[in-house]
């Protein structure tokens, strides 16, 4: 059997972070839609969704785990095809009267097996790339899990939307159906990458264990991580960096969808669908894309206040948005358009700090263990954000917001970035 050692990054990295992407966003975004759809408040969907990111805050627990058996290319295609029926499994049980208490259970399932996939995913991103590669493919990589981001939360929320209308409001019956399409997906994604994939030499098992246990390597690769150089900016960093943009992604949906009445914008769920299917993943492309496209230029020391600045200021756009609630369809297309712009060039060099955080034998497990940092960031604020809006409203919720990008500036002047990392030679 032909095992190519390298392929062309682009036959896997798009499809690849595409996988990897989607099942997040499944769970941590369009679970909360679906709720919302279902009747549920914000209070509820933020608190019970948040705790579904609780894998990703963990997987550095068994990130060694994928360091020590088999490869990450098995890990990666195995992995997609049990998502794939977890989420058959979701389809199937949307409509029955228990929904909710069976579809949070399969979640929190979905959940641990994407976070253990993006284990495997990242480890192989960066075995199976060059460090120039690796710079210059950073923005096709954040980009295109951002497409599935707003895939996710756009393509198949217009799904979802064009079949309640269709079959006259069956909520249940139209997200059972979007959900069983998502599955077939997975199925696919399983079959793509099982021959697409390379065979890079170093996707192996780590050799270490072999002389000295599973389980002195397992803590040895903790400590490690925590003996790095600056350690404690580095936790800040991964920690604060997102505290304002974890609250603000979390009820973005419910605040689209909710009447004026309700300090909302009162859209349907097909025209939140198109707000970030269409205008949105345009635009968060060209931001991912371009960050990509200039930091090997100059390296990510030149850029990283650019993007901070970039990536934090367009959550204006809320603060006018729930104030003034425009009618026009058109105007808030633009508003959220320029908000995913500077998300995607800004969320560029953040992917690249914990890159370089992560260089060294155990980069899988160092990265995996910055992702769940990152994740912790999330859940925190994400889980009172639903409460915190209910109490403020919309209006003073979204200006709470942009107070809430002080730390994120702090943080950033506070780590150590490499002169010449990530710029190419």
């Amino acid at each position: 059997m032909n095992r190519p050692e390298r392929r062309n990054p682009w036959a896997w990295i798009p499809s690849l972070y595409f996988a990897e992407g989607l099942p997040y966003i499944v769970v941590m975004q369009v679970s909360g839609i679906l709720y919302k759809r279902l009747g549920m408040s914000n209070a509820d969907i933020t608190f019970y969704t948040a705790w579904l990111g609780i894998p990703w805050i963990i997987k550095p627990l068994w990130a060694p785990i994928v360091d020590m058996v088999r490869t990450k290319r098995l890990w990666i295609v195995s992995l997609q095809l049990v998502i794939g029926i977890v989420l058959a499994a979701v389809a199937l049980t949307i409509p029955v009267s228990f929904f909710f208490s069976v579809t949070l259970v399969l979640f929190m399932l979905v959940a641990f097996i994407s976070a253990t996939h993006d284990i495997a995913a990242d480890g192989f991103y960066m075995l199976g790339l060059a460090g120039h590669e690796q710079a210059a493919f950073v923005g096709v990589r954040s980009t295109f899990y951002r497409v599935a981001m707003v895939t996710g939360q756009g393509i198949f929320v217009i799904i979802a939307g064009l079949l309640e209308t269709s079959t006259g409001g069956n909520v249940p019956f139209a997200w059972s159906v979007t959900f069983g399409i998502l599955a077939l997906m997975f199925a696919g994604f399983f079959v793509y990458h099982r021959f697409m994939l390379p065979y890079p030499p170093s996707d192996v098992r780590v050799r270490a264990v072999q002389s000295s246990g599973a389980v002195p390597e397992f803590f040895k690769i903790f400590l490690e991580f925590l003996r790095k150089p600056g350690i404690g900016y580095i936790l800040a960093y991964l920690l604060l960096y997102r505290f304002a943009e974890a609250q603000l992604i979390k009820l973005v949906g419910p605040f689209l969808l909710d009447p004026r009445t309700k300090g909302g914008l009162g859209l349907s769920t097909t025209e939140l669908g198109f707000v970030y299917g269409t205008v949105g993943i345009t635009a968060l492309t060209l931001g991912g894309l371009l960050g990509g496209f200039v930091i090997p230029r100059r390296g990510l020391k030149f850029w990283l206040w650019p993007m901070v600045v970039i990536m934090h200021l367009p959550d204006l756009v809320f603060v006018y948005l729930s104030q003034v609630q425009p009618g026009s369809f058109f105007l808030i297309n633009v508003a959220v358009a320029v908000e995913q712009f500077g998300y995607g060039f800004g969320w560029t060099a953040y992917m690249l700090f914990m890159i370089m955080v992560s260089e060294g034998e155990h980069k899988t497990a160092h990265y995996a263990i910055c992702t769940g940092i990152m994740a912790l960031g999330l859940v925190l604020p994400q889980a009172f954000s639903g409460a915190l809006q209910e109490w403020l409203g919309y209006p003073n919720f979204y200006l709470w917001v942009m107070l809430s990008t002080i730390p994120g500036f702090i943080v950033t002047a506070l780590i150590t970035i490499d002169r010449d990392f990530a710029r190419k030679p």
